[in-house]
């Protein structure tokens, strides 16, 4: 004990705000949870420094740019307004001649992405009501009662995200963002649904930012099989505009499949300190979504 107390001792961190001294203070905010909640005026300062450092290491922009006679983007919440010479918070699109290029080619039907399959029900997060792990989708959206052991999820990976997560478990969207790599296309991942195939799943980083290729890439693999399940789930930050949240809702419906919203936070204050913005947005999508 005397050991994993000098441990957590030397762990321990103090709020530069009220001078509170705990292991459950991070290091990178340096404020603790109560006055990000009750001060948020006195945090905020620390906030968007701790947000400006880690995104500089990847050369990603401070904040969704909002710049006067700028190009919006439109495609989140972010609203990214894009001046010549500079790009998109997500780092994927910049404002080159006037026009707004996506991957420096402009091809819609490639993404920075890569995929891997899991068996089913490997990390399904919604596995019980999960057409594919339970019994809530079978027979119409699955080829067995319960789990579906036997088929596999392709799971998809995009490698930028509309949030800054400072504590990301798959962090590394970060890296992919920087260097624009992988990219691959709607034809590859089409081509990667195999007849053991029986959901996709596009997760991140966050699918928002590049949700064009998303659902383009969903609708064609359902197209491609035919009358065989092909459940399209999603798990996202919710931060999608509304005209392709429907749209993804939509697909969802039809396929069987799941969107699982990943709320960081309820606490306005405290989600402002975990990913750099608002969860006013996120909310009012979580309410269209079950409309």
């Amino acid at each position: 004990n005397t050991i994993l107390d000098s441990i957590n001792n030397n762990l321990s961190y103090s709020c530069k705000i009220c001078g509170r001294k705990s292991k459950y203070i991070s290091y990178t905010l340096g404020v603790c949870l109560n006055c990000i909640r009750i001060h948020p005026d006195k945090t905020k300062k620390y906030i968007l420094d701790a947000h400006k450092k880690s995104r500089k290491e990847f050369s990603l922009p401070n904040k969704p740019p909002g710049d006067k006679g700028g190009i919006k983007c439109g495609l989140c919440i972010n609203n990214c307004k894009i001046k010549k010479g500079n790009k998109g918070y997500c780092g994927l699109r910049k404002n080159t001649t006037g026009k707004l290029i996506y991957l420096k080619n402009n091809k819609k039907d490639r993404a920075v992405v890569d995929w891997y399959y899991d068996p089913i029900p490997t990390n399904c997060v919604a596995d019980w009501i999960c057409a594919g792990c339970s019994n809530s989708g079978y027979p119409h959206y699955s080829y067995s009662p319960g789990t579906e052991y036997g088929y596999k999820n392709l799971a998809v990976f995009f490698g930028a995200c509309s949030l800054d997560c400072l504590f990301c478990q798959n962090w590394h969207f970060r890296e992919m963002a920087e260097s624009l790599s992988p990219i691959r296309t709607i034809e590859e991942l089409v081509n990667s649904v195999d007849y053991k195939t029986s959901c996709i799943c596009f997760f991140g980083g966050d699918p928002s930012v590049q949700i064009e290729f998303a659902l383009a890439a969903a609708k064609k693999a359902i197209e491609n099989k035919k009358n065989k399940f092909l459940r399209i789930c999603w798990e996202t930050n919710g931060t999608m505009s509304r005209k392709y949240l429907k749209e993804a809702v939509e697909i969802s419906l039809i396929s069987g499949g799941c969107i699982k919203f990943d709320l960081k936070a309820y606490d306005v204050n405290l989600f402002f300190a975990l990913t750099g913005s608002s969860n006013h947005n996120t909310l009012k999508n979580f309410e269209i979504a079950s409309d």
